[in-house]
C-alpha cells in the first residue's frame, strides 16, 4: 500500500473540502490489520467535539477510498491548532507536535455493504 499516493489522491479530492469547509485536516498514518490510523487536525473553523471530528473524517477516509472497504475501525491521533495555534507553526516547519487526542471508532458493518 502506497501511503503517500493516497494521501496525496485524499487532499485533492477530499481534504481541501474539509479544510476550508470544515476546519479538518486529515492523512494517513497506516493500514493495519484492518485498522485505519490516522493523523487529523482540528482548525479553527470546526465548532464541535472530537468526537464528532472523528466520526466525520473516519467515515471519509472508508466511504472515499475502496482500498478500505475491509476496515473495521479507525483510530484518529488528533492535533488541536484551533486550541494550540502555535502547532500550526511547527507543523509548518516539519515538526511534529504532540498529540491533544486519541479516538477510535467501529465501523457499522450493515452501512458500508
Amino acid at each position: 500500500m502506497n501511503i503517500e499516493e493516497i494521501n496525496r489522491k485524499h487532499y485533492i479530492t477530499q481534504d481541501i473540502y474539509y479544510r476550508v469547509g470544515f476546519g479538518l485536516s486529515s492523512k494517513l498514518l497506516r493500514f493495519d490489520k484492518g485498522i485505519i490510523y490516522l493523523e487529523m487536525e482540528v482548525r479553527n473553523k470546526w465548532e464541535k467535539s472530537y468526537n464528532a471530528a472523528v466520526y466525520e473524517i473516519a467515515h471519509c477516509w472508508k466511504k472515499e477510498h475502496p482500498v478500505f472497504s475491509s476496515a473495521v475501525a479507525c483510530k484518529v491521533y488528533i492535533i488541536d491548532s484551533k486550541k494550540y495555534p502555535y502547532k500550526r507553526t511547527l507543523m509548518h516547519l516539519g515538526i511534529k507536535p504532540g498529540y491533544d487526542g486519541v479516538k477510535g471508532i467501529l465501523y457499522d458493518s450493515k452501512k458500508f455493504n
